[in-house]
């Protein structure tokens, strides 16, 4: 049964007369104190807290004189006491509230200022798992909690970036803040312990390796709130979730406008896509549209690869996302200007390349710092009605597959070569899935189709058109390789990757009629290798 509410009415001004402050990131803290000693506030506080406060010269009473009791378990212990709690949670114009707080000698709280210990940092810094216990506030949240939950008389602040606004809010209103600015602040002030405890729960379930936990929570702090988001009728933010994966959002935007919704999508793409390559092997370039690749290359240099990349699909380059596994040179710059492109990002750029970007002003360019790990554990979270679907990120990297050659004849070490470089590919394009690679390019991608046949021949109609507008005689699936994300359900798909001029096929095998396919590929002399690892993507 629910509890009853006595439907006393909130006031809508409460004045501000003391002020508790308990908080670990102390940015702008002094200044903020100190404006509202000099508003009249009483200013109460906490161990390293009031030490700062005083040590800036000004009147702080501890805490331990509120409650009478002093601060035990290294700090453990310290806010979780009647004194503070009743001084939070009591509705003041509640006669047996009001009559507690009188017999027990509680003194009202009228605004708290908490911040939590850095749970997320600490975690994330590889500390052994006493340190991280230890990072898990306990005070905070209760404190934080407690003054939320009785906005109608105590107002919370959480966030130093806030703290301006309180201050003009206090000056707006003589010295008091409104019940509409109290409700707000109680909003971000459950957000905020929501997040902390999503990371909390998490850290558990992946430190005892429980995959799927009865609850599951996820949290994030709001990074930019955007124009709009896949279409301009729908609103759209930007959450970050403080995961340092090198990537799109934690890259560092040197230039350009700010990044729509479809923008982020895509780089996320790009970037995780050239990933899956090494730098230390080859310089490798990919160009996206809409999530998926319209073309990717290795090369000797980013130049060679960009230039073999917008081979592939020229026409579907215009106005993509371009990422690359090195720092961004001015040679490569030179040429992706050329054509209208919508982001650029790389681990790096060099000063040269920066300000040959710099020249097209709408241009974004991101440095990340470095790559994502593609084999890195992880989740990807996707919303339906009424729920989300939770996933492990596929992490199956082809270089750490079992190869398995099913057919007659066995890849050339070239076309083995270009196997594996085509299946890294198909990992990131949406299914049903084809590639067609030859010499470290892709020379045809297919993707997205209801049918693996549509896209082989998506791909190869792709091709066709490449070698059209770069006046070659023939496209360049002909002596190509090709990979499918998923079996051929039939032979027609691996038929038409042949009609197209494909010589060796890589696929993960597992269908009922893999020995129809494998006799289709001998019949015509091609190589086929088995991965045993399928890469659906939706």
């Amino acid at each position: 049964m629910a509890v009853a509410a006595k439907n006393i009415p909130a006031p809508d001004l409460v004045p501000v007369r003391r002020a508790l402050l308990s908080v670990f990131d102390k940015t702008g803290l002094i200044d903020f104190a100190r404006a509202l000693a000099a508003a009249g506030v009483e200013l109460v506080s906490t161990g390293g807290t009031a030490k700062a406060i005083a040590e800036a010269g000004m009147a702080v009473r501890d805490v331990s004189d509120l409650t009478g009791f002093p601060e035990i378990m290294d700090g453990r212990v310290k806010t979780l006491h009647p004194s503070v709690h009743g001084a939070l949670l009591g509705v003041r114009d509640d006669p047996e509230h009001a009559a507690a707080m009188r017999d027990h000698g509680i003194e009202p709280i009228d605004l708290v200022v908490s911040n939590l210990y850095p749970f997320e940092d600490v975690r994330r810094s590889g500390a052994a798992y006493a340190s991280i216990v230890e990072n898990i506030d306990i005070g905070g949240p209760a404190m934080i909690r407690a003054s939320a939950k009785n906005h109608a008389y105590v107002a919370i602040v959480t966030d130093p970036e806030d703290y301006a606004s309180v201050l003009n809010a206090l000056e707006m209103n003589f010295g008091s803040l409104s019940l509409d600015f109290r409700k707000k602040l109680a909003a971000k002030a459950f957000a905020r312990t929501a997040s902390y405890d999503a990371a909390i729960s998490g850290w558990f379930a992946e430190a005892l390796e429980i995959e799927h936990p009865t609850w599951r929570a996820f949290g994030g702090r709001l990074d930019q709130v955007m124009r709009y988001g896949e279409n301009p009728h729908q609103s759209a933010g930007f959450y970050v979730d403080g995961d340092k994966r090198p990537g799109v959002a934690t890259a560092r935007q040197l230039q350009g406008k700010q990044l729509s919704y479809n923008n982020i999508n895509d780089t996320d793409a790009a970037f995780e896509l050239v990933g899956e390559f090494d730098p230390n092997r080859s310089a490798t370039v990919a160009i996206i549209k809409h999530a998926n690749p319209c073309g990717v290359a290795e090369g000797a240099s980013l130049k060679a690869a960009y230039a073999k990349a917008f081979a592939c699909d020229p026409v579907s380059a215009f106005g993509g996302i371009v990422a690359m596994n090195r720092t961004l040179d001015a040679e490569a710059a030179e040429e992706i200007v050329k054509t209208f492109t919508e982001v650029i990002i790389a681990p790096g750029a060099s000063e040269e390349a920066i300000g040959i970007v710099a020249a097209k002003k709408n241009l974004r360019l991101l440095v990340t710092g470095g790559l994502p790990d593609p084999r890195a554990a992880g989740s990807t979270v996707k919303s339906v009605s009424g729920g989300l679907l939770v996933q492990g990120r596929d992490n199956a990297v082809v270089d750490d597959l079992d190869l398995k050659v099913v057919t007659r004849r066995a890849p050339t070490p070239a076309e083995m070569a270009d196997l594996k470089f085509a299946f890294r590919i198909a990992k990131h394009v949406k299914s049903n899935a084809i590639i067609y690679v030859r010499d470290g390019a892709t020379v045809g991608i297919g993707a997205g189709q209801m049918s693996r046949v549509d896209s082989s021949r998506i791909a190869a109609r792709k091709a066709l058109d490449a070698a059209e507008a770069a006046g070659l005689a023939e496209p360049l699936t002909k002596n190509s390789v090709v990979a499918s994300d998923a079996f051929f359900p039939f032979a027609d798909g691996l038929l038409s990757a042949i009609e197209a001029g494909a010589t060796a096929v890589i696929q993960p095998g597992g269908s009922m009629r893999d020995d129809d396919v494998i006799a289709a590929a001998d019949a015509h002399g091609i190589a086929m290798v088995f991965t045993g690892v399928r890469h659906f993507r939706h």
